[in-house]
């Protein structure tokens, strides 16, 4: 792309005044339309050291009412961030519905420089590539509109804007090591580049490229491109995204009806046994620390089947400062407006920590597809999506535990009732706990789905079957157990 690109002709003087003026008014009129749309605009500017791209930025954001977008600069990963996934730090800056996020610096600079360095191998590589390309599209697919420009100059140009802002004490700091090491190895960091931009340039996502000679020129390629990008995001903003065939490895995985729910422990068998199984845990929680290694945990099933005292049992044995447990409730009003992964990868583990979930991200295929809390094509997309983001907590190193917890119906109103009979036990019952029993068979058919879809050679389901708690219990601590000492 940038060995043979062709150069865009830059307007004389008086044209690219009025061009500019123009797109200035247009990026000025969309905000109320981006707004209206919920139309969220992440914009993502990479380039060469010393290119303009903050300047370029400076300018633009003047068009923009301020409570509206933010900035965020994107140097190297910190060390906290660098125990989190890759991606981690760029998807929590993903922007509201109706609102900007600029980055200047991203995951191109992040991959490429680990590239020059010699810090990734050519599969490290390829599967960054592969995160990167899921990532832009499915943000695209959710209604984001991502644009990405890369600042190009030729090595002379930087070699003299670098010299310039040396020169300046109050922009000297401005210049970094790398700027210059850049410089050194242009044509070897050109190819880099060139590697990266052919590989994530995706039809739904592409590239552009910006001739960052002059800048005034460069603002108005810029301009252009961003009011273009979201006069057409705007336009397809309510069509459907297409469907993507699952590309992961999937474990067969029996019906729920088909699972004996008549297993047991005695009172005495479960005592044994859980001292057993919490004491083996507490140990190998030192040694996950030790080893730097994520857990995650991920509780689903009915209404009264037994999560909390099966999560209490878990989490009893773990040190308190190595694990958090997450209830998830329905979305605030904040998560409500990103991407509905947002919410969670927010609440990812360090590695060496332990995250539970109490109900999880499976929320989109199950409570929001019945309820009709979002349209079929997401509910539909979200396979994949999940699987997806399942695949990048595996590439991370973690090790993923999904929980489906199985009672009958009829053990599910005994405990209904037995809670709205005991005093100390009614806050655990609600009228949707009720209404949501009415759709017993619906929510049946689309949690065979779930979990005919999502059983993952890499996060597989486990179904607990709970109407004896004692004996679920158990089960979930030696599967626990065995899943963490296989990653070990």
């Amino acid at each position: 792309m940038l060995k043979d690109w062709n150069r865009p002709q830059q307007p004389n003087p008086e044209e690219l005044g009025k061009r500019l003026t123009e797109a200035r008014k247009r990026l000025a009129a969309q905000q109320t339309a981006i707004k209206k749309k919920n139309l969220p605009v992440l914009v993502l500017m990479e380039g060469w050291g010393a290119s303009g791209k903050g300047s370029v930025l400076g300018k633009i954001i003047r068009n923009i009412d301020p409570r509206f977008f933010k900035v965020a600069t994107m140097d190297m990963p910190t060390e906290e961030e660098r125990r989190k996934p890759f991606l981690y730090r760029f998807f929590v800056r993903i922007p509201e519905a109706g609102k900007f996020m600029f980055l200047d610096g991203g995951w191109l600079d992040e991959v490429t420089r680990s590239v020059l360095q010699n810090n990734d191998e050519k599969a490290d590589y390829r599967r960054k590539i592969e995160s990167v390309k899921r990532f832009e599209r499915q943000l695209r697919d959710n209604g984001y509109l991502v644009v990405k420009l890369f600042f190009q100059i030729s090595r002379r140009e930087q070699k003299k804007r670098l010299g310039l802002l040396e020169e300046d004490k109050n922009t000297k700091w401005r210049v970094a090591e790398f700027d210059y090491w850049q410089n050194k190895h242009y044509e070897k960091c050109m190819n880099v580049y060139e590697q990266y931009l052919c590989d994530t340039n995706q039809a739904s996502v592409p590239w552009y490229l910006i001739d960052a000679k002059y800048k005034k020129w460069a603002e108005l390629q810029v301009m252009e491109i961003l009011v273009e990008s979201i006069d057409t995001a705007l336009k397809n903003s309510e069509s459907a995204s297409p469907l993507l065939q699952n590309a992961f490895p999937l474990k067969s995985i029996p019906k729920l009806s088909e699972y004996n729910l008549k297993k047991t422990l005695t009172e005495e068998e479960y005592r044994k046994e859980l001292s057993q199984c919490q004491k083996k845990l507490r140990n190998i929680h030192n040694i996950l620390y030790r080893k730097k290694i994520p857990v995650i945990i991920a509780y689903e099933g009915w209404d009264a089947a037994g999560k909390g005292g099966n999560i209490k049992r878990i989490t009893e044995a773990l040190d308190p400062r190595g694990f958090e447990v997450h209830p998830i409730a329905s979305p605030e009003p904040h998560e409500k407006a990103r991407h509905y992964l947002w919410r969670f990868w927010n609440r990812l583990p360090k590695t060496g920590h332990i995250a539970v979930f109490d109900r999880t991200w499976y929320g989109r295929v199950m409570v929001e597809r019945l309820e009709g809390f979002c349209k079929e094509n997401d509910w539909q997309r979200a396979y994949n999506e999940i699987n997806e983001f399942e695949k990048e907590l595996d590439d991370w190193g973690a090790v993923i535990i999904k929980f489906w917890v199985q009672i009958d119906k009829e053990t599910q109103l005994e405990r209904f009732t037995q809670r709205q009979n005991t005093p100390e036990k009614q806050w655990k019952i609600t009228d949707e706990d009720w209404r949501n029993r009415e759709k017993w068979d619906q929510y049946e058919e689309a949690v065979n789905e779930m979990l005919k879809k999502t059983s993952t050679s890499f996060a597989p389901w486990h179904i607990l079957e709970s109407n004896d708690k004692r004996y679920a219990r158990i089960k979930a601590l030696k599967i626990v157990i065995n899943e963490i000492e296989k990653k070990l």
